[in-house]
C-alpha cells in the first residue's frame, strides 16, 4: 500500500470520511452536530448511512437530493431524521450552490419536506415543525432564486415554499 492508500484505509477503518473540498465548512460543521448513528433512518438501520448522501447533495449531485426519499421522507410522512437532514440542506443552500440543478434539486426536497403531515402537538413542534423552522431561515434566498431567474424550475419550487410557509414572494 502506497502512502495516500494507507491513509484512506485508516480513514475506513476508523469510520470517517475524508473531507471534499467542494463541501462548505459550515455545511461540515451542521453533519457533525448530529447524531446520525442513534437516529432511526426511514429505512430501518441508523440513520448514519445518510451523512454519504447529504455530503453528496452538498457536493451538488442532484440525484443524492431525491435519494433521501424513503429515508428522510415517504409520501406524506417525515421520517426520524428529517430535522438533521433539513438543518444540512439549509446549511448547503446557505452556501448558495452555483448549479441550477442543484438548486433545483435542493430545492425540491425542501418542498418535499413541507408538503408532508403536520405531526406536531399542542405544546411540541414535532419533525414537520422543525423543518419548517429551519427552512424559514433561507426565506432571503428563496427570494433571491424567484428575481433571479424568473420562471425557472428552481424559481417555481422557491415560490412553492414561500407559499406554504405564507410568506410573500417579494
Amino acid at each position: 500500500m502506497r502512502g495516500s492508500e494507507k491513509r484512506q484505509h485508516a480513514l475506513l477503518r476508523q469510520g470517517a470520511v475524508p473531507r471534499s473540498p467542494l463541501v462548505p465548512d459550515a455545511v461540515e460543521a451542521e453533519i457533525a452536530r448530529h447524531d446520525w448513528e442513534s437516529t432511526e433512518c426511514g429505512c430501518g438501520r441508523s440513520a448514519g448511512h445518510l451523512v454519504a448522501a447529504v455530503r453528496d447533495a452538498a457536493e451538488g449531485h442532484p440525484a443524492a437530493f431525491h435519494a433521501l426519499e424513503g429515508h428522510v421522507f415517504f409520501a406524506e410522512h417525515l421520517k426520524p431524521p428529517a430535522p438533521a437532514v433539513c438543518a444540512v440542506l439549509m446549511a448547503v443552500w446557505a452556501a448558495q450552490p452555483p448549479r441550477q440543478a442543484t438548486r433545483e434539486a435542493l430545492l425540491w426536497t425542501l418542498l418535499a419536506l413541507l408538503c408532508t403531515v403536520d405531526d406536531g402537538g399542542t405544546h411540541e413542534a414535532g419533525l414537520h415543525g422543525q423543518c419548517v423552522a429551519f427552512i424559514r431561515t433561507g426565506t432571503a434566498g428563496f427570494r433571491r432564486e424567484i428575481t433571479a431567474a424568473p420562471g425557472s424550475g428552481p424559481a417555481a419550487y422557491a415560490e412553492g415554499i414561500l407559499e406554504i410557509l405564507g410568506l410573500p414572494t417579494s
